[in-house]
């Protein structure tokens, strides 16, 4: 979707390790002038991915971007993401203003990450044995997976120009089951003040509520992630 092209500046929202930051590096660095930063929340991230070899990596909010130090006049062709956006439920418009601010005039912004009806059945059960124990469900929920409308529509509201906003459902298996994809994916997050006895209580509750829609006849262990999949252009 994002096509990147010998001799373009690219930046990469939510880099991570900087894995895939790279690969796109080597592509524009085919000809001068081709460059590519990577921003993430975590200083973690940015470690790894400056160890990676990732010159131009820094910690970054990309809900409230602020100057890089690169240079104020640098401006981007284009802004990548790879499973970020869904954690930036606090202000995902603040993304694309973000990009804006960055971005050169006719720029493009292109990604992927989870949308509506991701994680379907293991989010719902989830929120329901947090609520039955008095918890704030909605609140202590970290993820934002918007619908192909909601999130053409804050597209359009930022100046953007969609090409393309689809959904594209995933079946992925779980070889620890429901129970070991929580301890991975929620246990540090939305579990994390809860002590060890009462979080495996509720993933063992999860698990259990999940296993006539995630677990087949030969008790493989398998869940639907959904992908939110998007390009569009920046008309200033």
């Amino acid at each position: 979707m994002l096509a990147p092209k010998a001799g373009e500046k690219i930046i990469d929202f939510g880099c991570g390790s900087g894995e895939v930051t790279l690969e796109l590096e080597k592509i524009v660095k085919e000809k001068v002038g081709g460059s590519v930063v990577g921003v993430d929340f975590s200083e973690n991230m940015i470690t790894q991915a400056r160890a990676r070899g990732l010159e131009h990596a820094y910690v970054a909010d990309i809900q409230a971007l602020p100057d890089l130090p690169i240079g104020v006049d640098v401006k981007f062709d284009a802004v990548f993401t790879n499973a970020a956006l869904h954690w930036c439920k606090r202000d995902p418009r603040g993304v694309l203003q973000s990009a804006k601010r960055v971005l050169k005039s006719g720029g493009r912004i292109a990604g992927e990450m989870g949308g509506f009806m991701n994680c379907i059945g293991i989010r719902g059960a989830l929120h329901e044995a947090l609520k039955t124990r008095g918890h704030d469900a909605a609140a202590m929920d970290p993820w934002y997976f918007p619908s192909v409308e909601d999130y053409t529509e804050i597209l359009k509201a930022e100046s953007f120009e969609p090409i393309e906003v689809t959904l594209t459902p995933r079946v992925t298996p779980l070889p620890a089951g429901v129970f070991g994809w929580l301890a991975v994916f929620v246990r540090p997050m939305i579990l994390k003040d809860f002590s060890d006895e009462e979080a495996t209580e509720i993933m063992k509750e999860v698990e259990e509520a999940c296993r006539i829609d995630c677990q087949d006849s030969q008790g493989r262990w398998q869940m639907m992630y959904m992908r939110l999949r998007f390009s569009a252009v920046w008309k200033q």
